[in-house]
């Protein structure tokens, strides 16, 4: 039977079922190559996006008070935190592992930033922003989850189209725009996709092909497969032949690359060495004294705090929207300041095992939902294949990052050219929601969020 028949009464919390282990364990499946595809659109090495996934998984499993909620980096998450960290000229300077601690310790703020807003009472407050304006949030939101994944999916490698369109007249524009409005970070974004779409014959033909190949065969096979296969396998099965044809091809374009293995004795020891976790956890001391708001915010402590808030607001109206779905459709309450507790203590733990911030996910959600799961149980359970299966994620590394790409264009493309929803707006709203639009997309998600 559908889960969608299932009533509250039947699902009792942390109590674990065979469903639970049977769901928890296919959305532990279906989400490696969004893990990885997530990663990768931070801006550090995709393989990172699984190694540090589980734990903040399974500390919003344990605090969240709903039997379906999943949380991770998503799309969003990963697009907000490398715009307001600048993440692509600070990788250029500072290099890869001092991004990554920088990302932890915006991780860090956002997490005490959640936490701090339940307790002043947010959680109430986030249901009453205007439907204009998170309608058109959304949509430039997702203008800039397509620009930061298209070119990794027409090029070989993504840098090519960054440094082609830096030295042609878009160059030039870019730079004018910048000068002017130095708050517009996004436009350069926009210009790659003007610049992409317009010169098809500066396109890698290899890259090009596995990525519109896995873009159509994700949107469009789900009419096609068995209904008995679960949510996401459509997914797993583009990154698979498109591992399969860069292993037999000697795939020439950008993978994910070597992912390394966590040494037997590393992570953490239970109950005198007995019981292991595999997850190596940052010093949060350390994270602290990471120059975030020397690099990233003009020297200003108040700048990172306030940036911290709003982008901890944003997150969480990804969650009432997902809760209160689930309310309206199956009568599963909620408590808006239990979610945003569950959202600022996995964020601290994703500060912890060096992730990005994390927010709740509607795709994985749904698929909790569809798949049976009736208590927390079935998140907790991902969270856990997650780090155990750590050792056996190695078949990932000759995946094309084209193949990833087309993952994340699959869920934007179609609302970021036919804007349906801000189309169907009227009036002031109307200019309220196009308006959002422009300025996230121009500008920044925190920027356009709060214009």
């Amino acid at each position: 039977a559908g889960s969608s028949a299932l009533h509250p009464s039947t699902l009792t919390p942390l109590i674990p079922t065979q469903r639970d282990v049977i769901s928890g364990a296919i959305m532990a499946a279906t989400s490696v190559p969004q893990l990885i595809a997530y990663a990768e659109l931070v801006g550090y090495a995709g393989y990172r996006g699984l190694t540090t996934a589980g734990a903040p998984l399974f500390v919003f499993g344990a605090a969240t008070g709903s039997p379906w909620m999943n949380a991770g980096v998503t799309s969003l998450t990963a697009a907000m935190a490398k715009t307001d960290l600048n993440g692509e000229n600070y990788l250029a300077k500072y290099g890869e592992e001092q991004y990554v601690e920088l990302v932890a310790a915006y991780s860090l703020y956002v997490g005490m930033a959640s936490v701090l807003m339940a307790f002043v009472g947010f959680g109430r407050m986030a249901s009453y922003v205007p439907t204009s304006v998170k309608v058109g949030f959304k949509w430039g939101c997702e203008l800039g989850v397509f620009a930061s994944a298209l070119p990794n999916g027409l090029y070989a490698f993504g840098s090519t189209l960054k440094a082609t369109v830096a030295a042609s007249a878009f160059g030039e524009v870019v730079a004018s725009v910048k000068q002017t409005i130095p708050g517009a970070t996004g436009i350069s974004g926009c210009a790659n996709i003007v610049f992409a779409l317009t010169h098809p014959q500066t396109w890698s033909a290899s890259a090009a092909s596995i990525f519109f190949c896995c873009t159509v065969f994700v949107m469009h096979s789900k009419a096609y497969l068995p209904k008995s296969l679960p949510p996401g396998s459509e997914v797993v099965m583009a990154t698979a032949a498109a591992t399969a044809y860069s292993i037999y091809n000697n795939y020439d374009g950008g993978v994910v690359g070597e992912i390394p293995t966590i040494d037997s004795d590393a992570g953490l020891s239970f109950l005198g060495g007995t019981i292991r976790v595999p997850v190596e956890l940052m010093d949060i001391k350390a994270l602290l004294s990471v120059p975030i708001a020397e690099r990233c915010f003009g020297g200003s402590l108040a700048k990172l705090l306030v940036t911290a808030g709003v982008f901890s607001a944003i997150n969480f109206l990804s969650i009432v929207g997902i809760c209160s779905g689930f309310e309206s459709d199956n009568g599963v309450k909620w408590s808006a300041s239990r979610e945003l507790v569950a959202q600022g203590v996995s964020n601290l733990a994703a500060a912890a095992s060096g992730s990005a911030p994390v927010s709740g996910s509607m795709s994985r959600s749904l698929v909790s939902r569809m798949t049976g799961a009736s208590s927390q149980f079935a998140c907790l359970t991902t969270a856990l294949l997650w780090i155990y299966m750590m050792p056996y994620m190695s078949v990932m590394s000759p995946t094309p990052k084209a193949a990833l790409s087309a993952v994340i264009v699959s869920a934007v493309v179609k609302n970021v050219f036919l804007p349906k929803k801000i189309m169907a707006l009227r009036g002031v709203d109307f200019v309220v929601g196009a308006s959002t639009a422009a300025c996230t997309a121009i500008t920044s998600p925190t920027l356009g969020f709060g214009a």
